[in-house]
Parts: structure tokens; sequence; C-alpha cells
């Protein structure tokens, strides 16, 4: 998210929201009250529509941020997940959200373009955050206990976990870091904590590695 956001009261004027979008060269801002809560959002589209509405001969009232704002606000709050944040934008169809915390008080805002940029990291950096911090601490797991390599975004997992169930919760681990565009699970296991009561493993057996993801 950017912290630095450009934000207007329900009272500023028509032209003050105009000329702050051209001025910082945005197509949307939060509206917030005298305690810095959203209460809503304005965009260059709500400006229009508000002016295309206003006919007749004679002069009309002048217009606010509070007649401009789409409300409620959808917002977001720091600690969800970028893919989490994807699906509200994509819900709602809205360009930004205002994030908040747990009082509604603006703290920040999030665009499209701010989730895309996740996608710049490197592979490198992708890599190191699921081997040395993701899965150890998701599945307790030793270092190196999983081998991951990480090409364009891809994921790939390999090696043995000690049970079935661990396999689903590393793919889905990873799956989950920022950057990742996909995760091929090339894991298999050496116990089998899924299997139905009363079946038992044969000796040395293990199962192959599952679908990818």
């Amino acid at each position: 998210m950017t912290r630095d956001v450009v934000r207007v009261r329900r009272t500023t004027p028509f032209k003050e929201v105009v000329r702050l979008l051209d001025h910082h060269r945005i197509s949307g801002m939060p509206v917030v009250d005298h305690d810095d809560k959203v209460i809503g959002v304005i965009s260059g589209t709500d400006l229009v529509r508000v002016q295309a509405a206003r006919s007749g001969p004679g002069p009309g009232r002048a217009v606010t941020a509070a007649d401009l704002m789409s409300t409620p606000a959808v917002t977001v709050h720091p600690e969800q997940s970028v893919p989490d944040a994807a699906r509200v934008m994509e819900r709602h169809n809205v360009e930004r959200l205002p994030v908040v915390d747990e009082e509604d008080r603006l703290i920040g805002i999030a665009t499209r373009r701010d989730l895309l940029r996740i996608f710049l990291r490197t592979d490198d950096e992708i890599r190191r955050q699921v081997a040395d911090e993701v899965l150890p601490v998701a599945l307790g797991l030793p270092p190196g206990a999983v081998q991951v390599s990480v090409g364009d975004g891809m994921v790939t997992l390999r090696g043995r976990v000690e049970l079935r169930s661990q396999v689903p919760e590393a793919v889905h681990a990873a799956w989950r870091v920022d950057g990742v565009v996909g995760v091929v699970n090339g894991l298999d296991f050496r116990l089998d904590d899924c299997a139905p009561p009363g079946w038992r493993q044969p000796d040395d057996e293990h199962v192959g590695p599952g679908p990818s993801v």
C-alpha cells in the first residue's frame, strides 16, 4: 500500500477535488471525517457522473465531496493478503482500496498498480522467502527439508516430508507468498496420516508427487 494518501473532507468543494486529482495525477481518493475515518471514496468517474446529472437553466447549489463520493467505502485492513485485496477489488469493481486500522481510520491506500507490483519481485527473493521463512514456520520443517526452485514466479517444491497432510499445507503456504504465480508439487511423504482407520501402510511405501497447482 501507499502510506502518503491524498484525502479530502466531506465539505471539500468540487473544484478543489478536481485540482487535487489533477495535481497529484491520481484517479481517485478517500473522503474522511474529522477523526480521519473513511466515509467514502471519490473517483474521476464520480465527478463526471455528478456533473452530467446537473441540468436546468438556473444555478445549482455548491457541490462538495459529500455529493460526489461513493459510499460506503470498500476498505481493507493491513493484515489482509494481496490475493484477498485483489479479490475484494474484483468483487466490488473498484480501482483502489483505502487501508484502515481497527477503528476505520485511514492509514494507507492500495491501488491496482500497487497489487501488480508484487509480481516484479525477483525469483531469488521469492525462493528465499519460501525456503527460509514460509515452510519452516508453516510446517516446522528443518532448513533444506524441501528443495525450492523458482522460475518466472513459478515455485517448484521437491523432497520428502514426514506426513501426507503436510504436502497440501506446503503447497498452500508457498502459493500465498507475494509474487508467486503458481506452484508445482514435487513432494512425497513418509507416513500417510490421511488414510482411513485400520489401513496399514506397507513398509517403505510412499506416494509420489501429487498434481501441480
